[in-house]
């Protein structure tokens, strides 16, 4: 897939956050089959959040305008300059082909624009989240925490911090 000509968009309008929605809950978006309910709730109701500026939601569509990858964030409930990033998902046949590195770094370049102070994230500690665990890494985030059993018995939630004031360009700018 040649990701360079996949546009990044913001969502706008309620089609876009529908085609985003349609995408979270299909069986090509997260290779994890046991969502918790707070997750599916997440998945039907963020991306129209963004329609009422209390969550940025990102998207990648391919050549036929489908939904290939998506991410969000959402100023912290302080509403004092931090930013909690919530679901970096990418289709299973667009993975390893720079689509998550793309839309991290368009999210990164927006927060810096807007004067963010920080981001934090998190994600579970099964296997099949380790490769965005090495998107973490290397986009500069620092692992801060960890909470056992926070999703499931046996799923720990691993929490990770980036400084946006001091970790400087994102390395998608480089």
């Amino acid at each position: 897939m040649a990701i360079v000509e996949l546009a990044v968009r913001r969502i706008d309008t309620r089609e876009a956050a529908d085609a985003v929605v349609a995408f979270l809950v299909s069986p090509q978006a997260f290779d994890d089959e046991r969502p918790t309910p707070g997750e599916e709730e997440h998945f039907r109701t963020l991306p129209y959040l963004a329609l009422e500026g209390k969550t940025i939601y990102w998207y990648m569509t391919d050549g036929a305008g489908e939904v290939v990858a998506v991410t969000g964030v959402a100023p912290n409930e302080q509403r004092t300059g931090g930013y909690t990033w919530d679901y970096l998902v990418v289709r299973r046949d667009y993975r390893r082909g720079g689509a998550a590195l793309r839309l991290a770094g368009a999210m990164l370049d927006y927060l810096r624009g807007q004067g963010a102070r920080y981001l934090v994230t998190y994600t579970c500690d099964l296997p099949v989240y380790a490769g965005v665990r090495r998107l973490f890494d290397r986009l500069g985030f620092s692992m801060n925490g960890r909470l056992p059993d926070y999703y499931f018995e046996g799923e720990d939630r691993l929490i990770y911090y980036l400084d946006l004031r001091t970790s400087g360009r994102s390395e998608t700018q480089q």
